[in-house]
């Protein structure tokens, strides 16, 4: 395999483990989720192994689940991204800080600025991961009892996308030129006003804070649905993917690279991290073990909900012992349903056993010693299955502790991640250009045309 192709390794950190099980395992911190001491500990320890970035998913709702269920989770609290980023960005130099945020239950302008003061309160290391959200109990904590239809989410995406990166570029990079003799703290003919009006958003512009140190903080995207490929492939330079299998992972990654070709896109430019649960053990019996007791910490009233939620569709009046019945298209996300719905077929699984799996995590797992976890992580990059992985950690601290110290080190010695951060800003990780102004890269003198103050 040639040397210089390299892991990247994203970490999955909101909430801090996935798995419905992790706060109460043995020696795990119960209150992770919303605890900043414990936080920033996890956080320096995953930059001093040198991650690319610390991922923080995002919920608008609280689960719509019976409370027997509901009681039992430990992803009903945590703190709000861009307030715990901002934070961590005070007691971290290097990690990326990537934050979801939602293209259908908030406005660009305000993602623009949010994102925007990320990056330079960091240092260029902010990332936005553009979600659609599929939640439909969402709607009812922003004033509507309907949630937007899937077709619909996508396409306001793709032209908030828009507006948020021209707003982006609402500045020349040095339009700023604080010129004290003068009094001219800018230059007008470096200020652009976007102006947008489209079929479902109308923004002026321009935005109210200097061009992001990155130009634009790296775009990420998880959609696994086929207008959520398209729209990775237009947009994206990272996706959280979801593929299970190392052949799924190739077809995915082909897929999604094809896509950006056929748009005019370099597919070098987009890196695929999939999400990957990791446990880690002396022996491969031993993280077996681990990974077995984690999984019976999972109650069934819990396991069962999230299977309804997974299928948008509840299944618990079933026998629990018998097949998936037939589930019916909805407008929730459709590739945990698709996935789902596979999996159970596939492997002809009880409801009973996706339960199980849907409150611990049914998606890619590497649960073995360091050795093994490596030659895995290996083959998916040598095979074009994926750049790297989204590391989601059974426990905290301990999971955590035991990648960083166990794996990190095997993957350093077999030459295929970092021993050392080779720049300063997510771009410089990832091996991302800094996108160029649209509006200053060959015509600034009209750049300004339009400004109006009333």
């Amino acid at each position: 395999m040639s040397q210089s192709r390299q892991l990247h390794l994203g970490a999955f950190m909101r909430p801090v483990s996935i798995h419905t099980g992790a706060w109460r395992y043995p020696g795990a911190s119960p209150d992770a989720n919303f605890n900043l001491a414990h936080i920033t500990r996890l956080a320096r320890t995953l930059e001093a192994a040198k991650f690319d970035a610390f991922f923080m998913a995002d919920h608008l709702a609280v689960l719509n689940m019976p409370i027997e269920a509901l009681k039992r989770s430990h992803t009903v609290t945590s703190f709000e991204p861009f307030t715990l980023l901002s934070a961590l960005a005070m007691v971290t130099t290097r990690i990326g800080l990537v934050a979801t945020a939602s293209t259908t239950y908030d406005e660009p302008y305000h993602i623009a600025r949010r994102f925007a003061s990320l990056d330079h309160i960091s240092g260029g290391r902010a990332g936005w991961n553009i979600v659609t959200t599929g939640n439909p109990e969402t709607s009812f904590n922003f004033g509507s009892e309907q949630h937007l239809a899937h077709a619909n989410r996508y396409a306001r995406a793709r032209e908030f996308y828009d507006v948020v990166t021209g707003l982006w570029d609402s500045w020349a990079d040095d339009a700023f030129v604080c010129d004290v003799d003068q009094g001219i703290y800018f230059d007008p003919d470096k200020l652009h006003v976007l102006n947008h009006k489209g079929p479902e958003l109308s923004v002026r512009g321009p935005l109210n804070i200097a061009r992001p140190v990155q130009g634009w903080p790296v775009i990420v995207q998880a959609g696994a649905s086929d207008a959520g490929r398209q729209l990775a492939a237009e947009t994206a330079e990272v996706i959280f993917g979801s593929e299970g299998t190392l052949d799924g992972g190739k077809a995915f990654y082909a897929d999604v690279k094809g896509r950006m070709k056929a748009v005019g896109r370099d597919p070098d430019r987009l890196k695929i991290l999939p999400a990957a649960f990791v446990v880690v053990g002396d022996t491969v019996e031993d993280a077996r073990a681990k990974r077995a007791h984690l999984d019976s910490l999972v109650h069934y009233d819990s396991g069962i909900r999230s299977l309804n939620i997974m299928l948008n569709y509840d299944v618990s009046g079933f026998d629990p012992d018998g097949p998936l019945p037939e589930i019916p298209e909805s407008n929730a996300s459709k590739s945990a349903r698709d996935k789902t719905v596979a999996l159970a077929r596939r492997d002809n699984l009880t409801i009973r056993q996706l339960a199980a799996r849907a409150g611990s995590y049914a998606g890619l797992a590497f649960v073995g010693t360091a050795q093994t976890i490596a030659d895995e992580m290996e083959a998916w990059l040598e095979e074009r299955g994926s750049d790297g992985f989204n590391v989601m950690f059974p426990w905290l601290p301990g999971g955590l502790d035991d990648f960083t110290a166990q794996v990190i080190p095997e993957l350093q010695r077999r030459g295929i991640f970092r021993k050392d951060y080779e720049g300063t800003t997510l771009r410089d990780h990832l091996g991302l250009p800094r996108p160029e102004n649209r509006f200053f890269a060959q015509q600034p003198e009209t750049a300004s045309a339009g400004w109006n103050l009333s």
